[in-house]
């Protein structure tokens, strides 16, 4: 194997790599406190769907949720990016999370009220709803592109793939058991105990963002503003292959996004209502936490590009899994019922396994988008590198969230991944051949 630098001769592994942890204890504590804070954060994400869901019983209503969030977070990632670059990290992190934890508390208000309104014989409105999560999206955003830019501040080079490793098992846990214990909670006790326990695990996420060491810009020192902006539009024209990573990441987020189907599926298709939502959404998150599990090889893994290409067109591929099985469901003779008794449990196992090939080949694909991201771009641009990241890592989700929610409201549920599976392999197929560059990509000499 040939070895990057600062790595020593080491015995093939199979199982993920702690030594980031070791090698970095503020990595170590950012780690545990966000894996803890997003168990919440993920509770609440499936708990906003069900509630508006419940309102509404409109499946375009809960896409609206990320389509009305699209251009501000767009904005708030650029921005937010740029900020990383000018100012102390750990002090704008500090400020976003504050803003995420007071949104989260506005949740849980806004779910009091609809109890309220519910004695007697209405409904709240969904449009503050829509507000909210707005503004939690905003602040989530500014702070991840944060989050992600510091961490080649605190981790050596040659650990950034294991440790980005070491994220999607967090991811994994907080998809795992968040929208698990949220379909549980909101099924016995309520929205608005879901959305108060996302403010207690809040405490944890923040512990962890208050002990950083001080992280200001390197260099000397710049003025946030459209100057940076341009500087950073600059550096990316000039980047074909991050921008690239975007684009194939759009294209997947946007044509296989199935979470925003999942009330539908539950309540009208396999059964189970927000049982079965939070069984599927689980379902995924472990998809990603065995990737990252097992994701020993990573670290002799230098064709970073081909990785990511391969990894999507499986993703895509699993989505096709996933829309015929919901069709052959919607042309069987089921009748769909809430709790465990009124479940298809074959089907719900075929779009279980769909969904955890979906998660597993999507967290292949974001260990090397991000080790690339952070490898590629020189630390005075990574914050706004890294704003983009979040952009479409965010924003392309809620892209599919729209697409999904038309779709399933003129055709069916069982068509936007179906069409979507197909359209991602055809997509990443012609562009990946296109982009020699990207195809050839090695993490042993990394360039934008």
């Amino acid at each position: 194997m040939t070895e990057t630098p600062g790595e020593t001769a080491e015995p093939r592994r199979r199982l993920v790599d702690l030594a980031p942890l070791k090698a970095s204890p503020a990595f170590a504590r950012l780690f545990v406190g966000g894996t803890i804070q997003n168990i919440g954060a993920q509770m609440s994400v499936l708990a906003v769907g069900l509630q508006i869901y419940d309102i509404t019983e409109s499946t375009f209503m809960v896409g609206l949720v990320g389509g009305v969030a699209l251009v501000p977070m767009i904005v708030a990632g650029l921005w937010g990016g740029m900020l990383a670059d000018v100012f102390d990290r750990r002090r704008l992190l500090i400020v976003a999370s504050l803003v995420s934890w007071a949104s989260t508390l506005a949740l849980l208000a806004l779910a009091l009220w609809d109890v309220a309104e519910i004695r007697h014989g209405g409904r709240a409105d969904v449009w503050p709803f829509l507000l909210v999560t707005t503004i939690n999206s905003v602040a989530a955003t500014i702070a991840g592109a944060t989050r992600s830019a510091l961490v080649g501040r605190i981790m050596p080079a040659h650990l950034l793939s294991r440790a980005s490793a070491l994220n999607g098992i967090a991811i994994g846990v907080a998809v795992t058991i968040g929208p698990a214990l949220a379909g549980v909670l909101v099924a016995s006790v309520g929205f608005a105990w879901t959305f108060a326990v996302d403010a207690v695990l809040f405490s944890a996420g923040f512990l962890g963002v208050w002990m950083l060491p001080s992280l200001p810009r390197l260099g000397e020192r710049a003025e946030a503003g459209w100057g940076m902006l341009r500087e950073g539009a600059h550096f990316l024209r000039h980047a074909p292959n991050l921008r690239m990573s975007f684009l194939v990441d759009i294209i997947a987020m946007t044509f296989f996004r199935p979470y925003v189907l999942l009330p539908a599926i539950g309540a009208t298709v396999v059964g189970g209502g927000s049982l079965s939502v939070g069984f599927l959404t689980a379902a995924g998150a472990i998809g990603t936490m065995l990737a990252s599990v097992f994701s020993g090889p990573v670290a002799r893994i230098h064709r970073h590009g081909l990785a990511v290409s391969r990894a999507i067109t499986v993703f895509g591929i699993f989505g096709i899994v996933f829309g015929l099985a919901t069709l052959l469901l919607s042309l069987g003779e089921h009748e769909a019922a809430a709790g465990w008794s009124g479940v298809h449990w074959g089907a719900l196992a075929v779009l279980a396994f769909a969904m955890l090939g979906m998660g597993a080949s999507d967290e292949v694909s974001a260990i090397f988008r991000s080790t690339m991201m952070i490898q590629a771009a020189p630390d005075e641009m990574r914050g706004r590198m890294q704003g983009v990241f979040v952009v479409v890592v965010t924003g392309g989700p809620r892209l599919g969230d729209m697409y999904a929610g038309i779709l399933a409201t003129a055709v069916a549920v069982w068509f936007p991944p179906l069409l979507g599976g197909f359209a991602i392999v055809a997509l990443v197929g012609v562009l990946t051949r296109v982009g020699s560059s990207f195809r050839e990509y090695d993490a042993r000499n990394p360039t934008p």
